[in-house]
């Protein structure tokens, strides 16, 4: 079996998982599997919750990115993986592993794939979403406040003190690899109409 993986990547709050989702549903009959890079951020179980609240979780060395490479070429080899579950309340890895069968089409996303060769090596198709940093932030405050119960406080603190920085260091400088860049991701319908396009063209090659 064929299998086309699809990077997706852009900074945090510009419409990624957006983007992801109208590929899911795009190809949801050519069987979808998707792994997200944030799955894969180290277990940190020597550290006190205080201590890991304190953690960059914006550099690469948070990521345990080979296991994520080894998951990739074990899906493309037509057999299932087990990636692990992370807990963004706890900060940390979670007792769970979430089955995933090898599928036709891989989405793979998150806001430094690209930035490791191995991994970008193993994408058919690498999308970067780019969106306004004012709007970037204010997802970013929307979705920890609401949904990770963050304060505005410590999001805000988080994003000046590591987010940003690491933003402009490792994530934007990895826009010169994307294939296709796509202005506010999931919500610039044509731009996702002619990605779509693209994809099924691909796989129809196969």
């Amino acid at each position: 079996m064929k299998v086309t993986v699809i990077g997706v990547a852009g900074g945090t709050g510009s419409g990624k998982s957006t983007l992801v989702k109208r590929l899911q549903e795009a190809f949801r009959n050519d069987d979808v599997a998707t792994l997200c890079h944030d799955f894969y951020y180290k277990a940190h179980p020597e550290l006190t919750y205080e201590e890991r609240t304190k953690l960059n979780y914006d550099h690469p060395a948070a990521f345990d990115t080979d296991m994520l490479v080894e998951h990739i070429r074990t899906l493309k080899s037509n057999v299932p993986i087990e990636h692990p579950v992370y807990s963004f309340v706890d900060h940390n890895r979670t007792d769970e592993r979430v089955l995933v069968r090898p599928s036709r089409v891989i989405i793979v996303d998150g806001i430094l794939i690209f930035e490791n060769k191995e991994l970008r090596d193993l994408m058919d198709i690498k999308v970067f979403v780019d969106t306004d940093a004012d709007l970037r932030l204010a997802r970013r405050i929307l979705r920890d406040v609401c949904d990770r119960g963050r304060t505005m406080q410590s999001v805000i603190e988080q994003y000046t003190t590591t987010v940003k920085p690491m933003h402009e260091e490792f994530v934007e400088p990895s826009k010169k690899y994307a294939d296709v860049i796509i202005p506010e991701g999931g919500f610039n319908s044509v731009a996702v109409g002619m990605l779509i396009e693209n994809i099924r063209s691909l796989i129809s090659k196969e």
